[in-house]
């Protein structure tokens, strides 16, 4: 991964969709948090409860330049996200993807993220090809507005349908509606897939939740969903397990892909920041939101300016300093070092993998009970290699949880590797 200065602001701002206007002074109760990884709720000082949206054919966006009058700061903050401007490109940095993701659209193009406000641009100007509107979740209000009135249909619109009918690219209405001061869960797939316990995670978490998750499309409806239902089935296995269970319209595992040389059934994980920041070992989901560490509180008002807390002198004083006396930007940098050191290692052995298995199908050397059997821990390997490669906070959210993924992995392709040698 890049170690250029774009990504680190990038790192943790990335994990940060818009979170109310005001939010942190408004509507809070008391009420226990708990994270995936604990076995009991532990107290939030104040815990906001996020609003339903409004559905319907009424659904409007009203577009997130029209509330600058009303919301100076917010806006102004807001649109500060286009400082963030510069894309690092993944393939030219590490070269092994090419091999990983082949027959997938993110082998032709795949740059770093960057500002919220360059989303609908990024979405409509990759290299990848885009064929319906469900590649638009979480890039335009419009869509979202869109799913809200008129349901799942709206996923499997032609990609071009939908860009037409853009006026509003990543705003206000994610994470408000039409409701400034309130946090609206306008995504349904997050609401779906935590079940009752969405009112278990605050607001200021949901808001970033609700595109910051390891999400598929439904083989028949094309729908957005996540890969568990509760917060009790959020690990990294279980939504292996949960895509592994699922089956694509003619009855195979289900797939985002499949690789053509060597008969792997590949899944794609998204960027799994609210997994991994809720998952088992984290040490901050019991008693921080997203907000916390991302949006700074400027007197009267929360800065919509989506920042790493290591780019931000604010953040790290008036929140970080509560629990970290060491020098943190020194710590953090050790933690994303050593992740990225096994990213590339086990991406490289992947890749070696994938050639090993390619020449082994070509020569016809394995059984086909082996073959079916090194596939499938090849695909395990890789989710669970891929699962840490983009997440964006390169291990920073959750360490533990970070190097369980990447043993599993290296578990899984010495599994695979096993029926090769």
């Amino acid at each position: 991964m890049s170690e250029n200065s774009i990504k680190n602001v990038c790192i943790a701002g990335l994990f940060v969709l818009a979170v109310v206007f005001g939010l942190l002074a408004k509507d809070t109760v008391k009420q226990p948090v708990a994270s995936a990884g604990s076995s009991s709720a532990q107290p939030a000082a104040s815990f906001v409860k996020a609003l339903t949206p409004e559905t319907g054919t009424g659904v409007k966006v009203i577009r997130s330049d029209e509330w600058a009058e009303k919301y100076p700061n917010e806006y102004t903050t807001y649109v500060k996200n286009e400082e963030n401007s510069q894309v690092d490109d993944y393939i030219a940095e590490n070269p092994y993807i090419k091999t990983l993701y082949e027959g997938y659209g993110f082998a032709k193009s795949y740059g770093s993220a960057r500002g919220h406000t360059y989303v609908f641009t990024d979405v409509t100007e990759t290299g990848r090809p885009h064929k319906l509107a469900n590649c638009f979740t979480c890039k335009t209000s419009d869509f979202t507005a869109a799913v809200l009135r008129d349901g799942e249909s709206a996923y499997s619109m032609a990609f071009e349908d939908m860009e037409v009918q853009v006026t509003d690219a990543f705003g206000c209405f994610h994470c408000h509606q039409n409701e400034p001061g309130k946090m609206v869960l306008t995504h349904q797939y997050v609401a779906d897939g935590l079940g009752a316990d969405v009112d278990k995670v605050d607001a200021r978490t949901l808001s970033c939740a609700q595109c910051h998750t390891e999400y598929y499309f439904d083989p028949a409806t094309k729908a957005t969903k996540i890969s568990y239902q509760g917060l009790a089935k959020i690990s990294p296995e279980d939504s292996l397990a949960y895509e592994n269970a699922l089956l694509d319209g003619e009855g195979n595992m289900f797939a985002d892909w499949v690789d053509e040389d060597t008969g792997v059934r590949k899944l794609k994980v998204q960027h799994p920041e609210f997994e991994t920041f809720m998952g088992e070992g984290s040490a901050h989901a019991a008693f921080l939101t997203c907000a916390d560490c991302h949006m700074a509180k400027e007197g009267d008002y929360t800065s919509h300016y989506w920042v790493s807390p290591l780019q931000s002198e604010k953040i790290l004083t008036t929140t970080c300093a509560s629990c970290h006396q060491e020098d943190l930007k020194e710590k953090v940098a050790g933690i994303q070092k050593a992740t990225r050191d096994r990213e590339n290692e086990l991406g490289s052995k992947l890749e070696q993998l994938d050639k090993d298995l390619a020449a082994a199908v070509a020569a016809g050397k394995l059984s086909d009970k082996d073959l079916e059997a090194c596939r499938l821990a090849s695909r395990n390997a890789q989710f669970f290699w891929d699962y840490v490669f983009v997440e964006n906070s390169e291990g920073a959210h959750n360490s533990k949880l970070t190097n369980h993924c990447l043993d599993l992995a290296q578990q899984y392709l010495d599994e695979a590797n096993a029926y090769l040698s």
